[in-house]
């Protein structure tokens, strides 16, 4: 039997075809317009350009039948209407200066995407008179005249019914809502003095989901004030105030106590130049602030906003806008990193308000839960068959040293953490203030003590570094090598001694000592990873810091000895003027400050 082989197919020569403006503007709402709350950034953004004081956004179905954003700006004219629905049309920029953006929006693409996927209805009034233009899967109908009281409002019906595939890719109208109230949130907390409304409107009747009016003032004062309305009081509660500078960046806003603090990042809000931003290298500058003061398990809280000259800063570099790139992100991330240390550090023991309502939740009273059967008769409830528990039913004949009064500790009940009045289980003390009790726990908050203490003393001393008997011979690229070189001043002070060895090769000469034993090569190619993603030498200092909290939690107060009162008191004294003494090195809190109004709640005094 002959086989013969296939013949090979020759392709036919591919025709380049020019797509249609329909083609072209489906293609770009697939960028831009990625879900409902998509759309409702986009005309929420086009509003705060037009200088609006308030802005009211009704959905329904969450966003898929209807978007209606309505806005008391400057509005347009009848002959702006239809330019404003055509691509690459805007009055934000003249195209002279690509770098220098002033304005949310300048690619002028939204509109035009929006009307090629759904149906689009824009009313605006400039001056004396309103008018109205409809466009529907790409298709507008000629300008009319239309009442309106001045500003724009902009009608999205039934949004992606000229691509109804983009459909199966949406989640449920619940989920969808909820994401159009995060982009409502966060345009809020980057402006302040505008009021957002946010309705919902699917069951025929307008629900408020989200209301933040105008706030007036001081722009920090207006600032916390919507932060109270968009993430709630007890961040409010528990924020620490931001306000730092450095070469041209200006960082604001505020961030959460470290004892505050989340499962997951659903709480990090990031602006620059009044832009909400997602942007992985500020996120990783927010996590890098926290590093030493909260457990990995656990995200920071904090809405941060930077502020610099536009042309230090590209915002063109995606589609939505999400993402930014600075001209010098080391400048960035240093600023963050830096100034929430610094408001941590002066937030000193501090502990966050809510650890106090959860201790205030574990010591209430709860009744034993009854199970009745229906044929049995309903006993009667009297002091003899009732059943009580307490926070502390189940701890085991705790022994309480009382401290006498003296007049020194009658003085030191008017500092921040009191006078110490007794130990409990030979680890808890037990404090007296002016107007409560605080609880500290002696173990941790000695380790943060020690902790701090060994910091200090590195940061005073540098890092004891240890010769190799035989350098460490480790080959990279001749532009690593460049950029490992470049730090090494740095490096040298953290104890990792480093060479040119010719070509891309390093010689690694000396390591930490307190690192001991180290895979030299493996430490060198960490902090190259460090210097190529962040620009600094964090990973090293971290595996540094790392190693001071372990000494620092094993040379530190154990669990189970006995206190003195002087030494207890100079524990308390020493938490008030240590910077972060406010938790440990996992981030779990170190003191519980009740107040009297808390403590005669729990017994029914108030």
């Amino acid at each position: 039997m002959t086989v013969t082989s296939p013949q090979i197919q020759t392709p036919a020569t591919p025709v380049i075809r020019q797509l249609d403006d329909a083609a072209i503007n489906r293609i770009a709402a697939g960028e831009v317009v990625e879900r409902p709350a998509s759309a409702v950034k986009e005309l929420v953004e086009n509003a705060i350009d037009a200088g609006a004081t308030r802005i009211d956004v009704t959905i329904a179905d969450g966003g898929k039948t209807l978007i209606r954003v309505s806005d008391d700006g400057c509005g347009m004219t009848a002959a702006d209407l239809p330019l404003a629905l055509s691509r690459h049309a805007t009055s934000k920029i003249d195209g002279s200066d690509l770098l220098n953006i002033h304005s949310f929006g300048f690619r002028g693409e939204a509109l035009p995407s929006l009307g090629a996927v759904g149906r689009l209805t824009i009313t605006s009034r400039c001056g004396d008179e309103g008018s109205s233009i409809r466009v529907a899967g790409g298709r507008m109908d000629p300008v009319r005249p239309a009442g309106h009281p001045g500003g724009t409002q902009v009608d999205l019906a039934d949004l992606f019914y000229a691509t109804p595939a983009r459909l199966k890719f949406l989640r449920s109208d619940r989920a969808e809502t909820q994401a159009i109230t995060d982009v409502i949130k966060r345009l809020s907390m980057a402006e302040p003095f505008i009021t957002f409304i946010l309705r919902d409107s699917s069951n025929g009747e307008a629900r408020t989901l989200y209301r933040a009016d105008a706030e007036t003032g001081d722009m920090f004062d207006a600032l916390h004030r919507r932060l109270r309305a968009a993430i709630g009081r007890d961040f409010a509660d528990n924020a620490l105030r931001l306000d730092a500078e450095r070469d041209g960046f200006h960082l604001t806003g505020y961030a959460a106590l470290p004892t505050f603090s989340k499962g997951a990042a659903v709480a990090q809000y990031l602006c620059v130049n009044g832009r909400p931003v997602r942007d992985k290298m500020l996120l990783g500058a927010l996590r890098a602030a926290y590093m030493d003061v909260m457990s990995r398990d656990r995200h920071p809280v904090a809405c941060l906003f930077i502020d610099c000259d536009p042309t230090l800063v590209d915002v063109n570099v995606h589609p939505a806008k999400s993402e930014v790139r600075f001209r010098d992100p080391a400048v960035v991330r240093g600023l963050i990193v830096s100034g929430i240390r610094h408001a941590l550090a002066e937030a000193g023991h501090r502990s966050s308000t809510t650890v106090s309502t959860a201790t205030l939740g574990a010591m209430t009273p709860v009744t034993e839960p009854r199970v009745y059967q229906m044929d049995r008769p309903t006993p009667r409830f009297t002091a003899q068959n009732m059943t009580f528990q307490s926070g502390f039913a189940e701890i085991p004949s705790a022994r309480i040293d009382p401290v006498p009064d003296t007049p020194e500790t009658i003085a030191d009940e008017a500092r921040p953490l009191g006078a110490a009045r007794a130990q409990l289980h030979e680890n808890y003390i037990l404090s007296q203030t002016a107007d409560g009790l605080v609880i500290v726990d002696a173990h941790a908050a000695h380790e943060r003590l020690v902790y701090e203490r060994l910091k200090a003393q590195m940061r005073d001393n540098g890092v004891t570094a240890q010769a190799l008997l035989i350098p460490e011979i480790v080959e990279l690229t001749p532009g690593e090598a460049d950029l490992l070189l470049s730090q090494a001043d740095d490096l040298a002070r953290l104890g990792l001694g480093i060479e040119p060895f010719g070509g891309g090769a390093v010689a690694v000469r000396e390591t930490p000592a307190i690192l001991g034993t180290v895979d030299a090569r493996r430490l060198v190619l960490d902090v190259l990873d460090e210097l190529q993603d962040g620009g600094d030498t964090g990973s090293l200092k971290a595996r540094i810091d790392a190693i001071l909290s372990r000494v620092a939690c094993h040379g530190s107060v154990r669990t189970g000895r006995r206190m003195s009162a002087p030494e207890m008191n100079a524990l308390l004294r020493e938490m008030e003027a240590t910077p972060l003494s406010g938790q440990c090195n996992h981030g779990r809190p170190t003191s519980v400050t009740l107040s009297m109004t808390d403590i005669e709640r729990l017994f029914g005094r108030t």
